[in-house]
């Protein structure tokens, strides 16, 4: 597909009927401003959440929320939006799951194979774009993709398939530094998008598919030298407590006799025990606490060569974002034979508990669940009312296969919620997808696939999605809407009533009141929108954007477009 702006004229709620050929700038953008690129400053990343005009990071503010102030956009004129530009990246395809990030009228995006573009995001008009030389063949988990860049102190940060954290000039796209994270021939990559902090750049790894030891690096923004290094899967206490339960006390069907006996065989494990931190954490700068999530050990689903809780996957890990020294973690399934990762990104917001007003942190688990903790110390506050169906959930796999939901994607898959400080609610995109669990012994071969594992979809059973709201005063579902497909993705709440979200396979990306769940509006955008959508302002307008170029877990039809939103112009 040829790479540019497709400027529209005329269109429909479901189509675009008239293009102008790619890399044509629409008449009006010829007066338009000159781009600045502004430098992000670390005053501007800490007042992000009050930003209506930009979109400074992942998440829109340190908290995660995605919650644009911004009333533009509103539950009256929603249905009026209309694409106002196009820009299609010319590929190569993959899993497109960025989340653009905007500053001053220049939107910066990233592709599955770690090309970076900076964007008029005016126009669309393409001001530079980096494109990454992988070192050989990356090994990776779950399809290519990238989720983001971070923007600071007048650079674009990437982490790369081949575990690379590369500094761009912002202005330019010039490679400023470039360092390894670690061998990604063991199977390390970086998909996360990072998290600029107080002169720090703070990225997780993926490949824990591989027999790879999770970590959560913090790298100097200026130079590129690490300043530490969080193992999220420890060299001691990886056997944790040998808990029969959950935290909350469903039972995990383990036989912890023979974990035990095996243990002394199996010491080493924690070597090659995975813990994958996918998603960009959330920090409290009040406490400098920054709030992990961790993903599934290795292998996967054979526990029996990993004895114990094997900490601290499948946990929310908070540390000491100065130094990375723990502080708390919460396992919310201890010796996890389900994949049932913690992936979704944590979420930072008050909540009430005991008639008090609390500071919490929640998070979508793939149980189908949302948690909520007091964000002191790690205590579970409460957790919701199942936003899945549930069945069977901590039966132990079998070589013969046994049926289980929520199935291997989740629950909440790695898709970012919304939080409204409005509704108090959140806004959770959730999986139905049947499946069988089937174990079996798998010996560890560096580099290769490393699950003991299979998961089998039930081909007679129907496979949808949930959006969920729910209340984080309460943990009662306020309303869900069932959509056609299993969703990824990720939610958008705005001061406007609206929320956003697209995540299923149709190529549908819908808007909904915040309030009650009732559609208001939906557009087609020929590809799966798989990717968290944001809000920003140019000139006083207000615009919505969303990457649709589908999903490789779920198979969901490639694209390579970015449509930005917006309500008619005035004539």
């Amino acid at each position: 597909m040829t790479r540019g702006v497709l400027a529209v004229r005329t269109l429909t709620c479901v189509a675009v009927t008239l293009v102008v050929a790619a890399g044509a700038v629409p008449a009006h953008a010829q007066k338009a401003p000159p781009v600045s690129h502004t430098a992000v400053t670390d005053q501007m990343l800490s007042n992000a959440a009050a930003d209506a005009k930009n979109w400074l990071s992942y998440g829109k503010d340190y908290s995660n929320t995605r919650y644009a102030s911004s009333k533009k956009i509103t539950t009256q004129n929603v249905g009026t939006l209309i694409p106002r530009w196009v820009y299609q990246t010319g590929g190569p395809i993959g899993s497109f799951e960025t989340t653009p990030l905007v500053v001053d009228g220049v939107m910066y995006v990233t592709t599955p194979f770690n090309h970076a573009i900076a964007l008029d995001a005016r126009t669309g008009k393409q001001l530079w774009r980096y494109e990454h030389k992988q070192s050989g063949t990356p090994i990776i988990c779950c399809g290519p993709n990238n989720r983001g860049l971070a923007a600071a102190y007048g650079r674009v940060y990437m982490a790369t398939l081949d575990a690379h954290l590369v500094a761009l000039d912002q202005k330019t796209g010039k490679v400023v530094w470039d360092v390894q994270v670690d061998d990604p021939t063991a199977g390390y990559s970086l998909t996360i998008a990072p998290l600029a902090y107080k002169g720090m750049i703070i990225v997780g790894n993926s490949g824990a598919e591989y027999g790879v030891r999770g970590f959560v690096d913090a790298y100097n923004a200026t130079d590129g030298k690490r300043v530490w290094r969080f193992w999220s899967i420890p060299d001691t206490g990886w056997e944790g407590t040998w808990s029969p339960t959950t935290p909350e006390g469903e039972k995990l069907n383990r036989d912890l006799t023979k974990e035990k006996a095996d243990f002394a065989k199996y010491k080493d494990s924690w070597q090659r025990g995975g813990g994958s931190t996918w998603m960009t954490p959330a920090v409290d700068p009040a406490t400098d606490t920054i709030f992990i999530v961790v993903g599934n050990p290795s292998p996967d689903l054979d526990g029996s060569i990993r004895p114990g809780d094997n900490l601290y996957t499948e946990s929310m890990v908070a540390l000491d974002v100065k130094t990375g020294k723990y502080k708390w973690h919460y396992q919310y399934v201890p010796h996890d034979v389900w994949d049932l990762d913690a992936v979704s990104p944590a979420v930072l917001f008050e909540t009430m508990a005991d008639g008090k007003r609390v500071k919490a942190v929640g998070h979508a688990g793939k149980t189908g669940w949302f948690y909520i903790h007091d964000r002191a110390t790690g205590k579970l506050i409460r957790k919701s009312q199942a936003f899945v169906p549930q069945e069977n959930m901590f039966a132990q796999p079998t070589a013969t296969g046994v049926r289980m939901l929520p199935g291997a994607n989740g629950g909440s898959e790695w898709s970012p919620v919304a939080y409204s400080p409005d509704t108090r609610m959140v806004y959770v995109l959730g999986l139905h997808q049947p499946m069988n669990y089937i174990t079996h012994s798998a010996p560890f071969d560096r580099g290769k696939l490393w699950l003991g594992s299979a998961f089998v979809a039930i081909p007679s059973e129907e496979q949808w999605g949930t959006f969920t709201a729910i209340d984080v005063n309460t943990g009662k579902i306020a309303w869900q809407n069932k959509l056609p497909d299993p969703l990824i993705g990720g939610a958008l709440a705005t001061a406007g009533g609206v929320v956003f979200t697209g995540g299923d396979g149709t190529g549908n990306f819908y808007a909904f009141d915040a309030k009650t769940g009732k559609e208001l509006w939906r557009f087609q955008c020929g590809a799966g929108v798989n990717a968290a959508p944001i809000s920003f302002e140019v000139d006083g307008e207000q615009f919505i954007a969303v990457a649709a170029g589908g999903n490789f877990q779920l198979r969901f039809p490639y694209g390579d477009s970015v449509f930005i939103f917006g309500l008619p112009k005035r004539r």
